[in-house]
């Protein structure tokens, strides 16, 4: 497997649309769409919380931890940290239940197009 894309004129003779119904091709959207959506659902929520905390609970979100940081400072950084641990999770997903089966898909088109250009 290479890691450079094919050119149009290489893939002109895939049925994308027979890849797409392939079992494997239905594996791998089937995987990433109950991961993303529902991480998806919840990471919302988690925003929009925040944001009406911030708008409309202000004495809460002003309430003084230790300092000057406030609880609104607290659920603003974990905002931050909230994106950094949910991309090392997708990340993670990704490399271990998702990749594998592109490769496959991958190679099989690959494979396809040089038996044709052998031809």
């Amino acid at each position: 497997m290479g890691n450079e894309a094919l050119s149009a004129e290489e893939t002109e003779s895939v049925d994308f649309g027979a890849v797409q119904k392939s079992e494997e091709f239905q594996t791998l959207r089937s995987r990433h769409r109950k991961f993303v959506f529902p991480v998806l659902a919840v990471c919302l929520v988690w925003y929009l919380l925040y944001v009406v905390l911030a708008g409309w609970a202000t004495d809460f979100m002003s309430t003084p931890v230790f300092g000057h940081v406030n609880i609104g400072i607290i659920l603003g950084l974990a905002q931050v940290v909230t994106t950094f641990a949910v991309t090392m999770w997708y990340v993670s997903y990704a490399n271990k239940k998702l990749d594998p089966i592109a490769a496959d898909i991958r190679n099989e088109i690959e494979d396809e197009i040089e038996q044709e250009a052998g031809r």
